[in-house]
């Protein structure tokens, strides 16, 4: 009887590497699976997609032809688990009686047994093999803006599991690696649920990178603040801890679900919006906003492997005339005086420098108010004052999730 985690890693697999949809779409897949089964399979598709090419590499050798997706997918599977140390007859058997189940394909068993034992035969297949490399229209620009020697050691760092990370409600503590910024990180894998202090509301799960937003825009208590595309929620819980009057505002109620979550179970007070940003008014002005926008995502591949094989950057047409417009109608919504924090989750610069450069020329009177918060290091910020992240600093540490960062005031 085949393994049925590995059994629906195969068929994610398919449906991102087929049919080039998000592994947040694959669920209906897991539903029938037990929790512990879900959570490897999860596990054993994102180790695969984070190591297709060096896969592939060693399997070419031994292919005379591809054969279909599905097969291709089952040899990736076996080709990772033996080069992560998995027991050579165990990986082969398994994948051989995986393949059996597929009334369309198991007459290639035969060719599994035998591909994956030549595998199995080698010493450490992927040990000389480079990390997997980012595509061709995500690394020219990463190339062109920081060098190859940077893109490569952010295609290191996204080689491997992103460890978890903690925001902490001020004055708890909780045991794991405290970050300069004031984060705890924990080992990938780490049952959040399981840990003194979360019933309670004691932390949520937030990369470090993306926390460093709110202590860009320095909340103070009992201002009103807007927190625009809130969703998933975990700004909107700083903010909310730090003091403010929070309006959490999204367009989506099924990205809401999380927040509202971590509200309950945090006892965190916000006024929560279910709303269209580019029609939706305000009653009154807002002290500060922070704008975290819609983007390509691209700075959250280590947390995030199948992206890369999903997207082709065709979106960005849509993404960056929504950016600007995002930007101009917060601009519209501050109290004189105001501040303004413009973020996005990616490693492209026409997301993040070239937005901020458009915004600035659109705007006379508009400036950078130059931060740097608590734990960051000078050799982030840009040459207009904008804060860079990138998966690849603290790269000894996990890495971080690529973020662009600005504080915008008049």
């Amino acid at each position: 009887m085949a393994d049925r985690a590995r059994e629906a890693a195969v068929r994610m697999l398919d449906t991102v590497l087929g049919a080039r949809m998000l592994l947040g779409q694959c669920d209906g897949i897991l539903a029938d699976l037990a929790p512990a089964e879900r959570a490897r399979a999860r596990r054993l598709t994102t180790e695969v997609l984070r190591q297709v090419e060096q896969a592939d590499r060693v399997l070419k050798p031994f292919l005379r032809k591809l054969p279909p997706l599905t097969v291709v997918n089952v040899l990736r599977l076996g080709v990772v688990e033996l080069a992560s140390g998995g027991a050579a007859h165990g990986v082969v058997n398994e994948a051989v009686s995986l393949l059996g189940t597929h009334r369309r394909h198991s007459a290639l068993t035969g060719l599994v047994n035998a591909v994956l034992r030549k595998v199995a035969a080698l010493e450490a297949p992927f040990a000389k093999l480079p990390p997997q490399r980012l595509p061709f229209w995500l690394r020219k620009p990463l190339v062109d803006a920081w060098g190859r020697e940077a893109v490569s050691a952010i295609e290191a760092v996204q080689a491997h599991p992103a460890p978890i990370d903690l925001t902490l409600r001020p004055g708890m503590v909780l045991e794991g690696e405290l970050l300069p910024t004031g984060s705890v990180r924990l080992p990938a894998g780490t049952q959040v649920s399981a840990l003194p202090g979360y019933v309670g509301g004691a932390f949520w799960v937030q990369d470090a990178a993306a926390a460093l937003a709110v202590p860009l825009l320095d909340p103070r208590p009992g201002e009103r603040v807007l927190d625009l595309c809130a969703a998933p929620g975990g700004k909107t819980l700083q903010l909310a801890a730090a003091g403010a009057r929070v309006t959490a505002l999204d367009i989506s109620e099924t990205r809401l679900a999380r927040l509202w979550e971590n509200l309950d179970r945090t006892g965190l007070p916000a006024e929560v919006v279910v709303a269209d940003a580019l029609t939706w008014q305000p009653e009154a002005p807002y002290d500060a906003i922070l704008l975290d926008a819609p983007c390509s995502a691209t700075g959250t591949i280590r947390r995030h492997p199948d992206l890369p094989f999903v997207k082709d950057g065709s979106e960005l047409a849509e993404l960056l005339p929504l950016q600007a417009a995002l930007i101009d109608r917060a601009l519209g919504w501050l109290k004189p005086g105001g501040r303004l924090v413009y973020c996005t989750c990616s490693l492209l610069p026409g997301e993040g420098e070239a937005q901020l450069a458009a915004a600035l020329a659109r705007h006379p009177g508009l400036r950078v108010e130059k931060v740097l918060p608590a734990g960051t290091e000078p050799g982030w910020l840009t040459a207009a004052g904008a804060l860079r992240l990138r998966p690849d600093y603290w790269a000894e540490r996990g890495g971080m999730d690529g973020f662009f960062m600005a504080r915008l005031g008049r």
